[in-house]
């Protein structure tokens, strides 16, 4: 049933597939070599002319925002299913997202502010997004609870008339590190004797505001992930007006889960295209490396991992999207379960096929001439944002549970 694209995303597929060969291919040395040149001088944490460069390029091209399901002001308006192959072309090369506008936290927080903003918080933030002029980040990870579960954070933001004071630390806080990153959605709790689900108030806290400390910036597997970087953050008597309210007090969990479900389904996106350019990089190595008298592609074993890898991928490709189309017709809520299990399985089949690519490589796979294991390290963490794998298990399991009691009940 979704096996081929429709023609609206199948003419965009064919024009980004047109604009990696000629401008993102080319230049994935030119990225990394721009990068360590700046780690060579001491701050990786600048924004990238070749960036730049490409992001003018892709607007151009009429590659631009197209993560945003609903229209605004003419930016957007792409169902997530028309979504998904486009995503997925990005997650082959890890920056790239950012040159068509389409780079996490900027798209979940964009979403946040289209679907939860007051015309003001879109005009002074959502604009300025779309635009590509600033970037943003997402503060709801904490290190001192089991940010797991969400309903554990202890982010203070406490009310003293007409504005909020906050009081916290976060970390993992994608995007801070960018020197373009001028407005944090800081998430915390506004009153902790409601209702546990009506504790959390999400609050929008500009980057400049004096009491905030982006404290040092934490790698992933050593990888700093620079220039956006995942800093660890303090707020320390952070006022903001109270206008700064994100849908109003208490709606701060209804907010994230409204926020989270398309976030984890663009990881998963994102998971299978890696997926996909790593098989193809086992292949062309397998058929190229001669070993023992014959190239290494005709042992048995190689046979086994390349057709498991063909299975799983396209068994991951399908289950993300029937998520996405469900998100379509149904909404976020009605389809958590295929959100979850999507959430589950494609990081796992992404870490599984780049780990057989790096084996495949020998050495050089766990080098820095490969983009294996650098991918590796990413695919891994997908495993953990946006949630882990046992909390997104435990989601499906609930459901079915639910849903066999229900039979039992209409039976009796």
């Amino acid at each position: 049933m979704f096996a081929e694209p429709s023609a609206k995303t199948q003419d965009l597929l064919t024009r980004m597939n047109a604009f990696f060969d000629e401008h993102i291919y080319p230049n994935e040395a030119t990225y990394h070599a721009e990068l360590d040149a700046l780690r060579r001088q001491g701050n990786p944490w600048q924004t990238l002319t070749l960036i730049e460069a490409l992001k003018l390029k892709a607007r151009a091209a009429g590659l631009w925002n197209l993560f945003l399901p609903h229209a605004y002001k003419g930016q957007g308006g792409i169902s997530n299913l028309d979504y998904a192959p486009l995503c997925e072309l990005m997650g082959r090369v890890m920056w790239s997202g950012e040159v068509f506008n389409c780079s996490a936290p900027d798209t979940g927080n964009m979403e946040t502010f289209e679907r939860y903003g007051t015309a003001a918080q879109k005009e002074q933030w959502l604009e300025p997004l779309l635009d590509g002029q600033i970037r943003s980040a997402f503060l709801m990870t904490e290190p001192a609870v089991a940010s797991s579960d969400a309903t554990n954070i202890q982010c203070s933001i406490r009310r003293e008339g007409d504005e909020y004071v906050i009081n916290g630390r976060k970390w993992y806080s994608s995007g801070a590190g960018s020197p373009r990153c001028k407005i944090f959605i800081v998430m915390g709790k506004t009153d902790p004797d409601a209702a546990r689900h009506a504790q959390q108030s999400m609050v929008l806290v500009p980057r400049d505001t004096p009491g905030v400390s982006v404290l040092r910036p934490l790698s992933v597997f050593a990888y700093d992930d620079a220039p956006h970087g995942h800093m660890e953050v303090v707020l320390e008597n952070v006022r903001v007006p109270v206008g700064n309210i994100l849908l109003g007090e208490g709606r701060g969990f209804e907010i994230a889960q409204g926020r989270l479900g398309p976030g984890r389904i663009h990881h998963c996106m994102r998971s299978i295209g890696a997926a996909e350019r790593a098989l193809e990089m086992m292949i062309d190595r397998l058929q190229t490396r001669i070993a023992f008298g014959g190239p290494i592609s005709g042992q048995s074993v190689w046979h086994e991992r390349i057709a498991n890898s063909r299975c799983m991928i396209d068994q991951a490709r399908l289950l993300t999207l029937n998520a996405a189309h469900k998100m379509d017709t149904v909404g976020n809520k009605e389809a958590r379960s295929e959100i979850a299990m999507i959430k589950v399985v494609a990081p796992n089949v992404s870490c599984q096929v780049v780990d057989w690519a790096i084996q495949a490589h020998g050495a050089a796979g766990v080098s820095q001439d490969f983009s294996l294991a650098e991918a590796y390290a990413h695919q891994r963490t997908v495993r953990l944002v946006d949630g882990p794998d046992e909390v997104h298990r435990t989601t499906i399991a609930k459901i079915e549970l639910a849903k066999r009691a229900a039979l039992r009940a209409t039976a009796t």
